[in-house]
């Protein structure tokens, strides 16, 4: 497995190089960018972008509310209070507040309010798939935002307890969700049930006052260990990749050898100007059929230093400090943001939908360099 992994990712390293030296436009120049980030720049993108996403017609959803999604309100919630203290701002956001107001009053009327998608004519799953991977998501950000305040909130504790009503318990994937799958890669697709199992253990790891000890989830914890420790081996890198960054917050999920291969086989797919290329990470195929972009991306890029902080296997590694480096260089520091790219069909990154991955991009670029600042 690890020596096929290598060789797929040291082919797609020679596509690269040679498409740098085409002038492929997705390659960066990065040596010709400034050293630095702009906290307030990226601040302002992911302030407009989530603003923008609330408002949008094709995100409102029933009693006032939006859609908590992948792309672009998961990454801003994770991300955006970690640029407080550097900002001197006292308390979240207007923006942050107006989405932790729809996420708490989908909480609290959760058996009142519609699933963001129905049956007809979204397919046959649906309701069930959206209901399920709306209750972890609302978990995880509520427990992110209660892991500042080191109190878990009435809210957040029933929102884990509504993820945990919807818990598969038996079937192949018994332990994990039924997750939305719009063939969307890479949140809403085959491979991303087990994204979502991890991004669950993620939100426990965080959740304050000692929440993963509660006798009460004892079961669903061990559901849940068991469908991610049993299903890691056959999940592609990113897939893996989710699983370490779970395992710094819920100890045990993957043993010594585990961490040091993965290791290893996330460096062997860093590309020569440091970063990562999402298209590294996963089989992904676009629909229409256009080459995936092989150049290194923000996203890939963040997620992987980010993963490899959280786990505590970042320190003095001279390939962190080279992907570190290449961050810093390939903001856009007219638009504060960092681009990527949708492994689902070619998009225009200058419009609304072509941004999405840009989104999820500069949300975990950030994450990952204010946690190499400090």
């Amino acid at each position: 497995m690890i020596i096929k992994r290598l060789t797929f990712c040291l082919a797609l390293l020679s596509t690269t190089s040679v498409l740098a030296q085409l002038g492929n436009p997705f390659i960066t120049a990065s040596a010709s960018m400034p050293a630095d980030w702009d906290r307030q720049a990226a601040a302002k993108y992911m302030d407009g972008r989530q603003g923008w996403w609330m408002t949008w017609p094709k995100a409102q959803r029933d009693h006032g509310t939006a859609c908590v999604s992948c792309h672009t309100a998961v990454p801003y919630a994770l991300s955006r209070p970690a640029l407080r203290h550097a900002l001197g701002e006292a308390q979240p956001t207007e923006t942050e507040r107006t989405m932790l107001g729809y996420i708490t009053k989908r909480v609290d009327l959760w058996d009142e309010v519609e699933p963001f998608y129905k049956d007809n004519p979204n397919g046959p799953t649906k309701s069930t798939e959206s209901r399920a991977t709306e209750a972890v998501l609302n978990a995880v950000i509520l427990a992110s935002y209660d892991a500042r305040q080191s109190k878990l909130q009435d809210v957040t504790k029933k929102a884990f307890n509504d993820a945990w009503a919807l818990q598969l318990t038996s079937g192949e994937s018994k332990g994990a969700w039924i997750w939305l799958n719009f063939h969307n890669g890479p949140w809403e697709s085959n491979e991303s049930q087990y994204w979502g199992a991890t991004l669950a253990a993620v939100g426990v790891g965080l959740a304050p006052d000692q929440y993963s000890s509660d006798p009460s989830i004892a079961k669903n914890l061990m559901l849940l260990r068991t469908y991610l420790t049993a299903n890691y081996d056959k999940q592609p890198l990113i897939n893996q990749i989710g699983l370490l960054w779970a395992s710094a917050r819920y100890p045990g999920l993957l043993n010594k050898l585990q961490r040091e291969q993965l290791t290893e086989k996330i460096f062997a797919c860093q590309a020569p100007d440091g970063g990562w290329s999402l298209t590294a990470l996963a089989p992904w195929k676009r629909r229409d059929s256009t080459p995936l972009a092989t150049s290194s991306d923000g996203y890939a890029t963040g997620l992987v230093i980010y993963a490899l902080e959280q786990a505590g296997l970042a320190h003095k590694r001279p390939q962190v400090r080279r992907a570190v480096t290449w961050l810093r260089q390939n903001q856009d520091h007219a638009s504060g943001q960092w681009l990527a790219y949708s492994v689902n069909k070619q998009r225009d990154l200058s419009t609304d939908v072509g941004r999405f991955m840009s989104d999820a991009a500069t949300g975990y670029a950030v994450m990952a360099l204010e946690k190499a600042d400090k």
